[in-house]
């Protein structure tokens, strides 16, 4: 395989962590979803983005909890179990680990109008959704 399908491989990885972070995905799905060994597609994953495919879903996670936590008014359980964490008490530690501040303290630290905004899910859920920009990676293949 030669490094531009291999990267290839790995953004469409990257794109299956960024679109259902909020799903149980591992290391496992990801690998199979760039048609790599597991041991493989994490040193790849790693040597193309920095950091571990495990960290990398970790860290959209918290992104997305951090927007939700912004623009919410959901209980941090909520929020928690929206993004795919696993417990309240893990995505707790991630989270303060991350961003420095335990979500309810981070959530103090905005304006105090952002808590009371009244949106449905659906459109908070939407809101976190990534935007794509893996299309046309290559531009070379872009012009033809």
């Amino acid at each position: 395989m030669t490094s531009q399908p291999l990267a290839r491989h790995l953004l469409r990885a990257r794109d299956l962590a960024d679109s259902r972070y909020a799903e149980p995905l591992t290391v496992a799905d990801l690998a199979r979803a760039a048609g790599l060994s597991g041991a493989h597609f994490s040193r790849e994953f790693k040597r193309a983005f920095g950091e571990s495919p495990h960290q990398y879903l970790l860290t959209r996670r918290l992104e997305r909890a951090a927007a939700l936590l912004r623009v919410t008014d959901w209980p941090v359980a909520d929020v928690c179990f929206a993004v795919g964490a696993g417990s309240v008490g893990s995505f707790t530690a991630s989270f303060s680990r991350i961003f420095g501040a335990t979500p309810t303290a981070y959530r103090r630290s905005w304006p105090p109008a952002a808590r009371f905004v009244r949106i449905p899910r659906c459109v908070a859920m939407a809101y976190g959704r990534p935007q794509n920009r893996t299309f046309r990676e290559d531009p070379a293949a872009a012009g033809s």
